[in-house]
């Protein structure tokens, strides 16, 4: 018996639509069901301002989660069709990506790491069109400026910055050049940002602006069953589809294999900042969807067998589960 997911790699219009309405169905349930969650720990001050205007846990910062969920999506898959990480036409990052969003209700009262996800993604638009290119200053400039901008409502996020140093490496653009570029942009954004701060509240201490001091917490964090169930399957599902993507990268041109080995050392480095950052993991949270959506889509939509199509089956299903899992036992 042939198990196919064709269909939902390169589905129809219609199709395409249902898959989206399916996912955020799941989404909207978490609202009306009443599932409200305690407020992640983003407490930056541009995040506490933000938070007076758009109160947490109500149907407007709901809405406004829900409205950059949907360009994120739509900004993955252009980046996506871009630089051609997945050589193939493929809709499964949308659908992964709206469903890890949709089923990780954590982040929907979470405006915050959703805006910061939005110029993350619009970083990597600068930082992988900088392939072989050492004179790219523009593109390192800009990246890190974004980079920059989004880790004044997610601080930790300024630990990004080193990471995609090493990212320019990879893409064999690394030189003074851009490093300085990549310096200047991420100086910039913090410049401006404590001088209105100065301006506006000159009594304000400046060094409250600045949460990136990680917290060095060795005991098990409190997961419920269904909790270590779902991470144990979703991780797994993860290290397979690494597997398989490793394995097919030789087929890739050479600057799709940077970008996708970026991409995985992207997604230890998140891993190691929730480690590190842990009141805070929920900021991290949708930067992991997006990462984690890319890597796994890879194998699955090019290795187009029974067993990709039931891991995808599988990775569905155990998101169903959890989500109902949390009305069984909340």
């Amino acid at each position: 018996m042939q198990i196919s997911i064709k269909k939902i790699i390169v589905p129809s219009i219609p199709l395409a639509a249902l898959l989206v309405v399916c996912c955020l169905a799941i989404w909207i349930s978490t609202f009306l069901g009443g599932r409200f969650n305690t407020l992640p720990n983003q407490s930056t001050i541009l995040v506490q301002n933000i938070q007076t205007i758009i109160l947490p846990n109500t149907l407007l910062s709901n809405l406004v989660s829900l409205l950059f969920t949907l360009a994120n999506a739509f900004l993955l898959a252009q980046i996506n069709n871009r630089f051609t990480i997945i050589r193939n036409r493929t809709f499964l990052p949308i659908v992964i990506f709206l469903l890890l969003m949709s089923t990780w209700s954590e982040t929907h009262a979470s405006n915050g790491s959703h805006i910061s996800l939005t110029l993350f993604i619009l970083a990597l638009f600068h930082f992988f069109s900088m392939s072989r290119d050492k004179k790219a200053s523009e593109q390192a400039f800009m990246g890190s400026f974004l980079i920059s901008v989004s880790s004044i409502f997610i601080n930790p996020l300024i630990y990004m910055i080193p990471i995609c140093l090493i990212g320019f490496m990879i893409f064999q653009s690394f030189s003074l050049r851009t490093f300085l570029a990549a310096i200047f942009g991420t100086v910039s954004p913090w410049i401006i940002y404590l001088s209105i701060r100065y301006l506006l509240f000159p009594d304000s201490f400046f060094l409250q602006a600045f949460m990136v001091i990680p917290t060095i917490d060795l005991s098990l964090p409190g997961l419920s069953l269904p909790d270590l169930i779902y991470i144990g399957s979703i991780t797994a599902i993860m290290i397979i589809s690494l597997v398989s993507l490793f394995s097919l990268t030789h087929s890739d041109a050479i600057h799709t294999r940077n970008k996708l080995n970026f991409m995985a050392f992207i997604l230890v480095c998140l891993l190691v900042l929730v480690a590190l950052f842990r009141s805070q993991y929920v900021s991290f949270l949708p930067l992991i969807a997006m990462v984690y959506s890319i890597l796994i889509s890879h194998p699955l939509t090019l290795r187009q067998n029974n067993f990709h199509g039931i891991l995808f089956w599988i990775f569905c299903f155990l998101n169903i589960a959890y989500v109902i899992s949390k009305y069984i036992l909340t």
